[in-house]
């Protein structure tokens, strides 16, 4: 595991996009329905139990939280749960205003991983999410957490479906699988977010 994850720790939260760090560097952001695992794989990702906070109650994480993956110049970003969190309507159109500020506005934003539960993939919360993506012109990689839950042919089917939905997009937008209870799917997170955070030129 590259140690730069082992060595993230929590940055800042900001419930404005004023209070994010300084919009220098690059940063990679994880977004998700509520409930798809989208903490549970950030802490499997950085090899850490508590990085991320994880819940059974929806919506848990309510501002955007950022973490210096080793250098604060690095940052990976949990970006607040959306989807049936049980919060006040207002409350949901301040989260979806927030994101879509920090999707949309943020230049050191150079990557999103949009987690989805692989028995639940695509809905109309992702969708949103892909579109603005592709509206900020963003690299996508989707990952299909909770991979366990299902047999190994009903899994890479359901891996084939989303690459088929999203084919259009090119290379633009990644699948991979993801199981934080096996830990599974590690290593191609670790490689696409060193590409994303530490570019080739």
């Amino acid at each position: 595991m590259n140690p730069r994850y082992r060595q993230t720790y929590f940055l800042r939260a900001a419930a404005r996009l004023d209070q994010a760090p300084p919009d220098e560097g690059r940063e990679v952001a994880f977004a998700g329905r509520s409930n798809a695992g989208k903490s549970s794989a950030i802490n499997l990702i950085c090899d850490q139990r508590q990085l991320a906070r994880t819940s059974k109650t929806p919506g848990r994480t309510q501002q955007i939280v950022f973490f210096a993956a080793g250098t604060e110049d690095r940052r990976l970003v949990d970006l607040p749960g959306y989807g049936y969190a049980r919060v006040a309507e207002a409350v949901k159109f301040q989260w979806q205003d927030l994101m879509a500020a920090y999707l949309h506005r943020r230049r050191s934003l150079v990557g999103l991983v949009i987690v989805m539960d692989i028995r639940h993939p695509l809905t109309d919360f992702d969708q949103r999410m892909l579109e603005w993506s592709r509206e900020a012109q963003r690299s996508v990689l989707l990952l299909l957490t909770k991979q366990d839950k299902l047999k190994r042919g009903a899994a890479l089917a359901q891996l084939a479906q989303v690459r088929r939905a999203v084919a259009g997009e090119g290379e633009r937008i990644r699948v991979e699988g993801f199981s934080a209870l096996d830990r599974q799917g590690v290593e191609p997170v670790h490689a696409l977010l060193d590409a994303w955070l530490d570019p080739v030129d």
